[in-house]
């Protein structure tokens, strides 16, 4: 039985979800991710090969659209209403999970919330 993607059940990966906040306003492959690295003072780096499966996978889910570039050479991503909405949930069952942590967290160092 074939594997479902993270994207098929409603979740994003970490690198999906690097990706797809990236492409809220046009980015080509190159720079997004050159924005991940630098707004994550290097502590994330999607190389070439993850960086362009993953756009693949959410062009095919419909998250983001290839808009035409003034480039030639260049394909500019950009996140569609679809990708938008998945974004605010994924970043609510974010929220959700680190409370979850904190909260027993907080029972180990005798600061119950």
């Amino acid at each position: 039985m074939p594997r479902k993607d993270s994207i098929d059940v409603g979740e994003l990966t970490d690198s999906a979800f690097y990706i797809l906040s990236s492409v809220v306003e046009e980015k080509h492959g190159y720079l997004i991710m050159k924005i991940i690295e630098e707004l994550t003072n290097n502590e994330v780096v999607i190389g070439p090969a993850s960086l362009y499966t993953t756009l693949k996978k959410l062009l095919i889910a419909g998250l983001i659209e290839l808009n035409a570039a003034t480039d030639e050479n260049k394909k500019v991503y950009k996140i569609t209403s679809l990708g938008r909405e998945m974004l605010v949930k994924e970043i609510e069952r974010k929220k959700k999970m680190v409370k979850f942590a904190e909260h027993f967290l907080g029972k180990m160092e005798g600061d119950v919330k």
